[in-house]
């Protein structure tokens, strides 16, 4: 690491990112950038139309003065990668850009932005939001819509379309399939989803084919072997821990969130085939887990697999690197090592064969001075390009362009990268409209609730229901 890498890594973690700006910041008023400072026109109209401000289609000019194009996070190690990685490559583009990656904890990562999105001022210029956060976002008027940007600048046929859909439209088109006149404000920064990592040397090098099988698979492994659990997976009552575990196993076994075409929850993620997820996951899957587990979260997964303390766990790929680092782990002194032990593969199917969509977009602050605005732009210009996505896989991170998800540079950079390349034709997301910080808060506080027994699974599961659809209701629909 350079001596300026060290700097930038210091001066970033004594950073705190503050809820909102200490300085007034000028809102974006290039006339071909929409309205700027006040974002009432551009909010939703109260039918469901959304509209905000839109990004010039052509880069404006840059300037050659130092300057600091600052993104916001939650803290984990994509986040660091990014601000290495950017620091590394994009200043041989951009030598008087430096790019600082700031981060919260991932429990006030929502806050932390639309706090500030609020207040119509911003200390960061692109937002990394989850594909959820968008609609609210956007209906605030808070990011740009980069529609004729993207139609000018970017290969979009170089991307699975559901990739594109899912980390920038709005609205959102149903699960796998984008609605070409919808706009665009976002392009995607780091794909994932869940893998399935399992001991080789205590289940046998085949991993488990479906669900239940791998229930079983656990349960037998516990048994085998006392002081190890069976399962280890996120159970935590924050962020969107407790609800994508469930989500997970409800579309496993065939169940629903919603109707959306119908404003509907209620009926549907609480039907039959939702409460056998339930049950599943709290009589079936909670005791196969460590005592104590029931907050658990991305690290606390993490650290039991990397103690040898469980024999199948659930994570997310981007957050599951430091797995393979002998000084992070008592499963081998070395990467051959630890591979000898731990398998990684894609989730086992049931009734169907979806997984959760993970990752993130990066989406510009509508209220960022005009001149990071335009570096904004040239940056997600500069990293969708086919080259750089290949580097940026080959240094750690998830691409979403498809050229660089086959690449070598990517299935070759670590055990997991070609369960994300298999599982992104079977991804679903959730709920992607503006009532969604709403929605996942009911639904991790039940889930939480019933994983640590302090609600019955049907109840809990009737309570999200009920909760969920009077947020919508409550809100006009959709």
């Amino acid at each position: 690491m350079s001596n300026a890498q060290r700097d930038r890594r210091s001066s970033r973690q004594g950073r705190k990112v503050r809820a909102a700006a200490a300085t007034t910041l000028v809102a974006f008023t290039l006339a071909a950038c929409g309205s700027g400072g006040d974002n009432d026109a551009d909010a939703d109209d109260g039918n469901g139309d959304a509209a905000g401000p839109a990004a010039p289609a052509t880069i404006p000019e840059l300037t050659d003065e130092p300057l600091d194009l600052s993104f916001i996070w939650f803290e984990w190690p994509p986040a660091q990668l990014l601000e290495d990685f950017a620091n590394a490559e994009y200043t041989k583009e951009r030598p008087n850009v430096t790019v600082n990656v700031n981060t919260v904890p991932n429990a006030n990562w929502h806050d932390a932005m639309f706090t500030q999105f609020a207040a119509r001022q911003t200390d960061f210029d692109i937002a990394v939001l989850d594909s959820q956060h968008i609609g609210e976002a956007v209906t605030n008027g808070s990011i740009l819509d980069i529609t004729d940007f993207i139609n000018e600048n970017i290969e979009t046929d170089a991307y699975d379309p559901y990739l594109l859909a899912a980390y920038g439209q709005y609205p959102q088109a149903e699960t796998g399939q984008r609605d070409e006149s919808a706009s665009m404000y976002g392009l995607p920064l780091l794909g994932d989803t869940w893998t399935m990592i399992y001991r080789k040397d205590l289940i046998g090098d085949e991993p488990p084919e479906t669900w239940d099988e791998m229930i079983e698979v656990a349960r037998q492994c516990q048994e085998d072997n006392p002081g190890i659990s069976g399962l280890a997976f996120h159970q935590a009552n924050g962020s969107d821990a407790a609800a994508v575990t469930y989500n997970t196993v409800n579309a496993l076994y065939g169940g629903n969130l919603w109707n959306r075409a119908e404003g509907q929850i209620e009926g549907v993620i609480n039907d039959e085939a939702g409460q056998r997820a339930m049950d599943i996951l709290v009589n079936d899957m909670k005791p196969l887990t460590a005592p104590g587990s029931g907050n658990w979260f991305i690290d606390e997964v993490n650290a039991a697999v990397a103690q040898g303390s469980a024999c199948i766990a659930f994570n997310w790929i981007a957050a599951s690197g430091g797995l393979l680092d002998p000084a992070q782990t008592v499963l081998g002194e070395t990467r051959e090592e630890i591979l000898e032990k731990l398998g990684f593969a894609t989730l086992p199917t049931q009734d169907t064969e979806l997984v959760p969509l993970g990752g993130m977009g990066m989406h510009i602050s509508a209220y960022a001075p005009d001149e990071r605005v335009a570096e904004a732009l040239n940056f997600m210009r500069w990293f969708e390009q086919e080259d750089i996505q290949k580097k940026w896989a080959e240094a750690g991170g998830v691409p979403s362009r498809t050229d660089a998800l086959e690449s070598p540079e990517f299935l070759e950079a670590g055990p997991f990268n070609q369960v994300y390349a298999d599982s992104v034709s079977r991804q679903r997301d959730m709920w992607n409209v503006p009532e969604y910080a709403r929605l996942i808060d009911i639904e991790n506080t039940n889930v939480n609730a019933a994983l640590n027994g302090a609600k019955d699974p049907e109840t809990a599961l009737n309570d999200i229901a009920r909760e969920q659809q009077a947020v919508l209701d409550g809100d006009g629909g959709l």
